[in-house]
């Protein structure tokens, strides 16, 4: 077992002298501090930015990221000669497209032919040439349950 630690039966150091300060120091400290605050002689090209008033760097910075979305909104878009997609799938033949859905390396179900995009493409013009006799005839056809009829 440990005998119990009590901090006056140990001695305590002697304070050690301080050192005085080198010859002139005090004389020197001022201008010292100064030349490391100083501004250097070649100043940045941009310096001034940091000199102008908050408003006028936030008009900056705004201006600078408008104008970079606008560039990059004028450098992606398509080139007046390149076709869009929907104009290049109206270009392929029916058959291919045919032969491309009932192959078995495509696993196209109900759900994905259900989902059209909104517009009018050139190839469903002419599946969509029905008189109302025909959509009657083709609703009147669905089974119906006797709950839906509620």
């Amino acid at each position: 077992m440990k005998p119990p630690f009590r901090l006056d039966q140990h001695l305590r150091r002697g304070v050690q002298p301080l050192s005085n300060p080198p010859a002139g120091y005090f004389d020197q400290l001022p201008t010292r501090i100064m030349a490391q605050v100083a501004v250097p002689a070649h100043r940045p090209l941009l310096v001034w930015l940091w000199q102008a008033p908050m408003y006028v760097r936030t008009g900056l910075a705004s201006t600078v990221l408008l104008g970079t979305f606008a560039a990059s909104m004028w450098l992606g878009s398509a080139p007046l000669g390149v076709a869009t997609p929907a104009v290049t799938l109206d270009a392929v033949p029916q058959q291919q497209l045919v032969e491309y859905l009932t192959s078995g390396e495509t696993h196209v179900d109900m759900l994905d032919l259900a989902e059209l995009p909104t517009r009018q493409l050139g190839i469903t013009r002419q599946y969509l040439k029905s008189s109302p006799t025909e959509l009657t005839e083709a609703l009147d056809a669905q089974p119906a349950e006797d709950g839906s009829l509620l």
